[in-house]
């Protein structure tokens, strides 16, 4: 009997204890396990001979969907972000591509708003004084009061501004899709276009997706219309920000703070121009990475490789091939519960 072939290499799913693990190994799956976020080198080296992908931050580029034809069926990220997934390359070649849309939108916005705190209040620079035997003490800001902008509301930018608002500060929004309803039940002023953000925004919070019309959005023309000393979060995708010209706001004063949980080549090299800059704080990419989070995230990627996954053995089914039937009829039983 032939045994569908899964490729996994999202390591938070790899080293979370929780269910998605039993999800995974009763189905009687031949899984094979690789340490990602893999470079298209890498991912060529492992696609060709499976029939789905559970993946992470990988490169999916067209390349190597091409390379991963005809077998390659299905694509299950793990997590919501797909920029690093061809979704052109793979259409053509017959694949279905499934993130988890949603799942991680309270646990990023808790993280947007941890940055929020400790930028406005040094948090992290005093305490690491504190370590090293310095007692000494700097005088923060209050987030009370100040102009919070930000840039796509979606479900995570609309969790930030639930939260903002509970914090006392003012809400300004930039989204071409504008959620009227929730922006005037909490009110969230809107900024059209984009640059009267920029204007009038004491903080900046990107939360919108990283495709050609926003990568490097923040750059040195943007910097040049925003408030001096203004502090700019982003939990969403490094490449929204041009490193350079962030830099050199940096060194400038006119960015007064970069607080980032992503960087645009991650992991990053020793010299990437971000590393060593002042005022600018930086998390290894764990906004979503907390162990609730992690086995929301894992159980909904699983889910969507078994849903999706029940045309494939369907399909392979009825043109000759068997699996083992146990695993037909667990998709099958998912795909009513789902429908």
């Amino acid at each position: 009997m032939t045994r569908l072939r899964i490729l996994v290499t999202t390591t938070s799913l790899q080293d979370t204890p929780g269910h998605h693990h039993t999800m995974l190994e009763r189905q009687g799956f031949d899984i094979v396990y690789a340490r990602g976020p893999l470079d298209e080198c890498a991912m060529l080296g492992c696609v060709g001979d499976f029939d789905a992908v559970l993946c992470g931050d990988d490169a999916l580029t067209e390349t190597v969907l091409r390379r991963a034809q005809p077998r390659l069926k299905l694509i299950s990220k793990y997590g919501v972000g797909v920029d690093r997934i061809d979704f052109e390359a793979a259409r053509r070649f017959g694949m279905t591509v499934a993130n988890c849309a949603g799942v991680n939108a309270v646990t990023v916005a808790e993280q947007v708003m941890g940055l929020m705190l400790a930028g406005a209040r040094n948090i992290v620079l005093q305490a690491d004084y504190v370590a090293h035997g310095q007692w000494r003490r700097m005088t923060g800001h209050d987030l009370a009061g100040k102009t919070l902008g930000i840039v796509g509301l979606g479900r995570v930018g609309l969790e930030v501004a639930i939260r903002a608002g509970a914090f006392g500060m003012h809400l300004l929004g930039f989204d071409p899709h504008w959620p009227r309803a929730f922006a005037d039940r909490h009110g969230i002023r809107r900024a059209e276009p984009i640059s009267a953000l920029w204007r009038a925004a004491g903080i900046v919070s990107l939360n919108c997706a990283l495709n050609e019309e926003t990568r490097k959005m923040i750059n040195a023309d943007a910097i040049s219309q925003m408030r001096r000393g203004v502090m700019i979060v982003n939990c969403a995708r490094g490449g929204l920000v041009d490193s350079k010209a962030m830099r050199q706001a940096l060194e400038s004063g006119a960015v007064g703070l970069y607080a980032a949980d992503v960087l645009d080549e991650e992991p990053p090299a020793p010299n990437h121009v971000l590393l060593n800059a002042s005022n600018c704080m930086v998390t290894p990419h764990i906004a979503s990475r907390t162990y609730e989070n992690i086995e929301r995230q894992a159980v909904m990627a699983v889910d969507n490789l078994l849903w999706i996954g029940n045309s494939i053995a369907l399909s392979d089914l009825s043109s000759g091939k068997q699996y083992p039937m146990a695993v037909c009829l667990a998709r099958l039983v998912h795909c009513f519960l789902w429908f």
